[in-house]
């Protein structure tokens, strides 16, 4: 029996990928986000789903990834979201990922890894569109558009894509990005002998996608849509929820304190619960003080600091709690629920961020 778990519902999966493929503009490909081990859910647990759907074509950062990926028995397409060292895309060449090309080094190096192999390499040219400037080809200077031109002589590369990420996706400055990024594309088609139809024009993201800023665009790569972080809630759900058990209940008098620098003292007499997962966990000391768990569907106050692996959750107006019960920190239960909008307020950062962590951090059950 866990101490603590995600339970994972891939049917959600299946049906926020049909959700968001609604959204594409006619004859766009969609390209499943999978980094971080699909946001914490696990490759082993999404890609067989997308699979069954018919999705070809994903996006992966960590060699680990791919490699998952092909354990999977999927044979479609995978880019690398992100530079790779060479020595991390010759490690995977058995895998076929196409890897980013963002500078004339990593063109070289690409090239000659390709000759040892004995093909082109195939490569996706990054564009740093309208301040990102994580990474690619900044087409708005001088030097850049001379590196460009570089690499797209490089008789090694096989430019098989044109990518970029916007920085911001606010309604202006998508538009913005969006008429910035199809212009350097076609400055790149009027100066080098690539055929349009050969090479897929991709960006992200699900936020881009769900403003309707992807006119123009082959392919556009998601993520956050996949898992319910984003879209309109009667349209997209969660697929994860966190969950843990209660296995202590004590009773405590009235001024006891409770946590760690005896951080909450009790107001009323009270029968508080231990429960079996703390900040080595992914659950936060930050929510210490304002953190809900819900129990037997009814939402119950988290008291104190957050313990490595335990916290505690005041259940005197639960007077049927027992040990053992199923304890909600994240999701739903019995008509209650603890949503996305609460838990990103109490923790200041976006749930993805908190569904890789605890996606890491728990036992994965398949709801």
């Amino acid at each position: 029996m866990d101490a603590s778990w995600v339970e994972i519902d891939t049917g959600l999966i299946r049906d926020n990928l049909r959700a968001a493929q609604h959204y594409l503009e006619p004859g766009a490909r969609f390209c499943a986000v999978l980094k971080a081990d699909a946001y914490g859910h696990g490759i082993s647990v999404v890609l067989p789903e997308l699979m069954k759907e018919g999705v070809d074509f994903i996006g992966i950062t960590s060699n680990d990834e791919a490699r998952s990926a092909r354990s999977c028995g999927y044979i479609g397409r995978i880019i690398r979201l992100r530079a790779a060292h060479i020595s991390e895309a010759k490690a995977v060449l058995s895998c076929q990922v196409e890897e980013l090309v963002g500078s004339t080094e990593s063109a070289r190096s690409l090239s000659a890894l390709g000759r040892q192999s004995g093909k082109r390499t195939p490569v996706h040219l990054i564009l740093n569109v309208n301040g990102m400037g994580r990474e690619g080809i900044e087409l708005s200077q001088e030097a850049g558009r001379q590196s460009c031109l570089e690499i797209l002589r490089n008789t090694g590369l096989q430019i098989v894509g044109m990518m970029t990420h916007f920085p911001s996706n606010t309604s202006d400055d998508l538009a913005e990005s969006r008429t910035q990024f199809l212009a350097q594309v076609n400055w790149i088609f009027e100066n080098s002998n690539l055929v349009r139809d050969q090479v897929i024009v991709h960006a992200g993201s699900s936020l881009t996608l769900m403003a309707g800023a992807t006119a123009g665009f082959d392919m556009v790569r998601c993520g956050a849509v996949l898992y319910g972080i984003v879209g309109p809630r009667d349209r997209f759900k969660s697929t994860l929820m966190l969950k843990s058990r209660v296995t202590e209940i004590s009773s405590y008098q009235k001024h006891s304190t409770v946590g760690y620098d005896r951080s909450y003292r009790l107001e009323r007499d009270s029968r508080l619960a231990n429960v079996s997962i703390g900040y080595a966990n992914g659950y936060r000391r930050v929510f210490a003080g304002h953190g809900v768990a819900l129990i037997s569907g009814k939402r119950l106050p988290v008291l104190g600091k957050i313990s490595m692996n335990s916290l505690v959750v005041d259940v005197t107006d639960l007077p049927e709690t027992q040990i053992g019960d199923t304890v909600v920190l994240f999701g739903s239960q019995a008509g209650a629920c603890v949503d996305i909008a609460e838990v990103e307020a109490q923790s200041q950062t976006i749930l993805a961020d908190l569904y890789v962590d605890w996606g890491r951090s728990n036992a994965r059950k398949i709801g």
